[in-house]
């Protein structure tokens, strides 16, 4: 810690300036042998108090406040000055308290005095403080000027209604057209509560605009994501006097979306053209937005060439990295930067544990969790609502309620990160008593709150969350409404959730008419599934895919790709889901032809559909319609192969009567670390049976309890008594019968008796002449 004489020592070359600052008048009143020390003392103090950088604590600014006490101040003007920055030094340290006792002992105040205070407490959040300080300089004369209200106009907790009355104010005053400064405020103030008419009606009748107008109001249309409007302000500006500065170009950047890669290659000319690419805050928007609209690569060549990596640049990167398909990208750059010396913030571990819960690295995430501990970020609400849902999404739902148990100040965003935790594992009697809990704690639910709860609510709490919705406003919410029709039509409820036919938020809400349409569909009411989407407005991807799926579901195959033809000419692009119900199809037709030219299709238009989902498909389209090649090409090409790729790939060799290697991928499999289920067994239990490896099939019949703890079903006992008796052992199928847990079905028997009639035949046919 640097002691107040070094602190004297680095400014002291600023005493002549500010001596010459003072007036003549001034120094009549000091004799300049007694006070000529005195009045040194006074220039460095001042000198320090403009110039923040040199007092980083609240230790020194206490130690320059008593030295202040000490040696006293200037006469007339002087003392208020320091007052006025020693309050400012105090509120920006964060000691808000010892600011106001400053503020109160204050012998004398000035207009700056009470603007100061009420900066720092509307910065702070202190809202009813600020308005009560800005009444009180008001009963004593004081006129309020566009730093007053610019101060109160930035608190995060006023109101639209208390900033319309400010606006009445500042336009009785006359404020507005003194500068830009009043009514850049008004702007951010209606920009913030989301009153965006009203924001460009202040911008505007602003008769003098500055950068920092226009930049307000291009932040405004950034955050509200009207990027059209965005850019043609930005032209604007640039066609005017006002020149663009970096900020500008941020917040451009910020509204970009995915799809604008031609627009962000135009901001990134333009940022070069000025100068601004080499600073930070505008590399580090690039950075996110090559992100966004490109591949990590491209962001991390951009964050490679950076002239100055700061946390911002690595929290960028290593956010987009843990966002990416490649979240070991985002663990591989965190070391990197630990290397460097610099110290991981809150953001960096929050992205860190982002990539730990994709990647399902519970030990790594917990290493994380012991760093943010060690740095006591545990009981930050932003830190602590990231541990709430990295333990959640690992189903570590005791460490997930202590990490919430330790956050200091809870959000809404800690309570639903916690509720979702239980709500996805089925618990919905803990999701609702949170709710309770929330809502006794003095929280507001939300729409995603209410949402979350439904979801997984039992049949006798559903009724009375439904009551609570309509208690609170939500129950017209969009997501409110779908998640009630779900979660009815999940408890049988159906005519309950059908009730919600014909409603307003129905109509106005795609996701409520497509869960709506689904439970038509499961219901096996086509006709109704097709009388509701001809009403629908504006149908999505998840509407023509219910509506396929619906159509190859009751059997009309020539309709599902005709409606597959509509859709290819409709505003909407087909996902995997249409994909997988089309080669559904192709398998119950047996075309191949068909399946071949849906899968020529895919690869013509877009390669990066094939995922995992739609691979399992194709590999057991093509091993039912007889192209065990394709099958065996198709399972090789698929990049992440689960449990349903493998048993589909055993499943055709099965049926094409390589049983040795079906039993072969079996083994490859279960090397891979992926244990078998029941469906896997079927079908290396059909495969022996086709292959007659009666040896390899008892032998896996054993292990499926023994070693992979999978109970044998009355399907496997089919196939195993269907093994046995196909190939003459009757006797150990009579005793697998006898031993077994459940009754056995007519399958079974019809399997036994056609072995045994089998056997007397081939015994009848040895004895007879």
């Amino acid at each position: 810690m640097r002691n107040l004489a070094s602190i004297f020592a680095k400014s002291s070359y600023r005493s002549t300036f500010t001596h010459n600052r003072i007036s003549s008048t001034q120094k009549l009143h000091f004799s300049a042998s007694s006070n000529g020390e005195q009045i040194k003392h006074h220039n460095c103090i001042a000198a320090l108090l403009q110039n923040p950088a040199e007092i980083s604590s609240l230790k020194e600014a206490k130690s320059l406040h008593a030295l202040v006490i000490t040696l006293g101040s200037f006469p007339a003007q002087e003392p208020i000055f320091l007052h006025n920055n020693i309050i400012s030094k105090y509120a920006s340290l964060g000691d808000i308290f010892m600011a106001r006792k400053v503020f109160d002992e204050m012998p004398q105040r000035n207009v700056i005095s009470y603007n100061t205070m009420i900066t720092c407490y509307s910065r702070d959040g202190f809202l009813h403080e600020a308005l009560e300080l800005f009444l009180e300089m008001r009963r004593w004369g004081f006129k309020p000027t566009q730093f007053t209200f610019g101060g109160l106009l930035s608190c995060r907790l006023l109101d639209v209604l208390e900033g319309m009355q400010l606006h009445a104010l500042i336009e009785k005053t006359g404020l507005f057209y003194l500068d830009a400064f009043a009514g850049t405020a008004l702007l951010g103030m209606y920009g913030k509560n989301g009153y965006l008419d009203e924001a460009l009606g202040i911008f505007e009748y602003m008769p003098k605009k500055n950068t920092v107008a226009w930049n307000s109001m291009i932040s405004v249309l950034s955050e509200m994501g009207y990027l059209e409007d965005c850019i043609f302000m930005l032209s604007e500006m640039m066609m005017s006097r006002v020149g663009i500065s970096e900020y500008t170009v941020v917040s451009v950047l910020t509204c970009l979306e995915e799809v604008d890669m031609q627009l962000g290659e135009q901001i990134h000319g333009l940022a070069i053209k000025y100068g601004f690419d080499n600073v930070a805050s505008v590399h580090n928007c690039l950075i996110n937005m090559y992100a966004k609209c490109v591949t990590t690569s491209s962001a991390e060549k951009m964050f490679e060439s950076a002239p100055v990596k700061d946390i911002v640049s690595w929290n960028t990167l290593i956010g987009a990295m843990a966002n990416s398909d490649r979240p070991i990208g985002a663990l591989d750059f965190f070391l990197k930067m630990c290397r460097t010396g610099l110290s991981p913030n809150e953001r960096t571990f929050a992205n860190v544990l982002t990539a730990c819960s994709r990647l399902q690295f519970l030990s790594y995430g917990e290493c994380i969790h012991a760093n943010l501990i060690k740095k006591r970020y545990e009981s930050d609400v932003y830190s602590g609502t990231v541990l709430v849902n990295f333990y959640a999404k690992s189903d570590k739902l005791q460490e997930a309620r202590v990490c919430f148990d330790c956050i200091a100040q809870k959000n809404i965003v800690s309570w639903n990160s916690l509720m979702l935790g239980y709500s996805s594992v089925g618990s919905s009697s803990i999701s609702v008593t949170l709710l309770q809990e929330m809502i006794q704690s003095g929280y507001h639910p939300n729409e995603l709150s209410f949402s979350i709860v439904i979801k997984s609510s039992l049949k006798t709490e559903l009724l009375q969350l439904h009551s609570l919705t309509i208690k609170k406003g939500y129950h017209e919410n969009c997501y409110v409404s779908s998640s009630l029709i779900s979660s009815y039509a999940r408890n049988g409820l159906v005519s309950e959730a059908l009730t919600f036919v014909g409603s307003a938020q129905t109509k106005s809400c795609v996701v409520s008419s497509n869960i709506i349409a689904w439970i038509y569909n499961r219901n096996g009411q086509y006709e109704k599934t097709q009388e509701f989407y001809a009403d629908m407005e504006n149908p999505d991807t998840v509407s023509w895919n219910i509506l396929i799926a619906a159509c190859s579901r009751n059997g009309y195959y020539k309709e599902t790709f005709e409606l597959f033809d509509h859709m290819r000419t409709s505003p909407i692009c087909p996902d995997n889901y249409t994909y997988v119900s089309l080669f559904s199809v192709c398998t119950k037709l047996c075309n191949l032809a068909l399946g071949s030219s849906l899968h020529g299709h895919i690869l013509k238009t877009n390669y990066e559909l094939r995922d995992t989902f739609v691979c399992n498909t194709m590999i057991d389209m093509y091993g039912k319609c007889g192209s065990i090649e394709s099958s065996i090409k198709i399972f090789h090409e698929t990049r992440e192969k689960n449990i349903i790729s493998w048993t589909a790939l055993i499943s055709t060799l099965g049926l094409h009567g390589h049983a040795n290697e079906a039993l072969e991928r079996f083994r490859e499999m279960v090397e891979t670390g992926i244990e078998p289920d029941k469906v896997a067994f079927s079908s290396v239990l059909s495969a022996c049976r086709h292959g007659g490896l009666v040896k390899q099939g008892m032998n896996l019949y054993r292990e499926m309890k023994v070693k992979y703890g999978v109970e044998p079903d009355i399907d496997h006992y089919v196939l195993v008594v269907d093994l046995l008796t196909r190939y003459g052992h009757i006797k150990e199928a009579e005793q697998l019968i006898l031993g077994m847990p459940i009754a056995p079905n007519a399958l079974i028997w019809r399997s036994f008796l056609d072995g045994c009639k089998k056997q007397t035949t081939v015994g009848s046919l040895a004895f007879s002449p």
